[in-house]
C-alpha cells in the first residue's frame, strides 16, 4: 500500500471526494447526509464545497435476537423501518420480537439524534436529491440499510459517495442508487481505516459541533 494513496485523514478524504461531485454544486434540491460518527467529517467538507445543506442519517441495525450479526431489517432517522422479509421468514421470528427489538434500537437511535442534533428538526428530504457520505465501505451493509431508509422517505435521487471503498462493493451499490461515487478503489483493500492516515474516533460531540458548523 503506497502512503501516497492513503488519505491524510476523513477531511481530505471529504475534500477529494467534493471534487468528484462538482456538478451537484449550488443545486438548492440537494442535501448532504453523514452517517455518523465517521462519515460526518467527510459529509461537512462534501457539504461545504458543494454549498449544500447538512444533516446527519442516523441508522441502526435490526439484528435477529441470538444471532445480532444477522439483520432483520433496519430502522433511520425520519421515523423509518424497513424489514427484510427473507431473514424474517427464514428465521421465524415472532411479531412480538420484532417489536421488542425495534423499541430498544428506536430508543438508542433517538437518543443518538438528541445527542446530535440537540432541539434542531432533520432537513426535509421529500423529493431531494441525496448524496449520503460515509468515510468508507467495507461490506457496504449500513450503507445499504441507509440506501432502504431513505427510499421509504420519498426522496428524489440517492447518491452514495464515500473516499474509500472495494470496487466490488461500489459496483454492487449502483444498481440500488442513482449514482456511486468511490473516490478511490484499492485493489487490495483490506480495511476502511487503513486508507487513512489518521483514522481517529469521531465523537458524538463532534458529530454535533459538525453539524453546528463550529468545526
Amino acid at each position: 500500500m503506497s502512503r501516497e494513496r492513503r488519505f491524510a485523514d476523513r477531511r481530505a478524504g471529504g475534500r477529494v471526494l467534493a471534487e468528484q461531485l462538482g456538478r451537484y454544486a449550488g443545486r438548492p434540491d440537494v442535501v448532504v447526509l453523514g452517517l455518523p460518527r465517521g462519515g460526518m467529517p467527510v459529509a461537512a467538507e462534501v457539504a461545504h464545497a458543494l454549498g449544500t445543506p447538512l444533516d446527519v442519517f442516523v441508522v441502526r441495525k435490526l439484528g435477529v435476537p441470538g444471532h445480532e450479526e444477522l439483520a432483520m431489517g433496519a430502522i433511520a432517522s425520519g421515523d423509518v423501518r424497513v424489514l427484510n422479509h427473507d431473514v424474517l421468514q427464514a428465521v421465524g421470528v415472532p411479531e412480538h420480537e420484532l417489536d421488542g427489538v425495534t423499541a430498544r434500537e428506536l430508543e438508542t437511535l433517538e437518543a443518538r439524534e438528541r445527542a446530535y442534533r440537540g432541539d434542531r428538526d432533520p432537513i426535509e428530504l421529500r423529493g431531494r436529491t441525496v448524496i449520503l457520505v460515509d468515510d468508507g465501505l467495507a461490506t457496504g451493509a449500513t450503507m445499504r440499510a441507509a440506501i432502504s431508509a431513505l427510499k421509504g422517505l420519498g426522496v428524489a435521487e440517492i447518491v452514495v459517495a464515500v473516499p474509500t471503498a472495494p470496487r466490488e462493493t461500489c459496483d454492487a451499490l449502483r444498481p440500488e442508487v442513482d449514482e456511486v461515487v468511490c473516490a478511490r478503489t484499492p485493489e487490495r483493500f483490506t480495511a476502511v481505516g487503513l486508507w487513512y492516515q489518521d483514522f481517529a474516533p469521531v465523537s458524538d460531540e463532534q458529530v454535533s459541533e459538525l453539524l453546528r458548523g463550529e468545526l
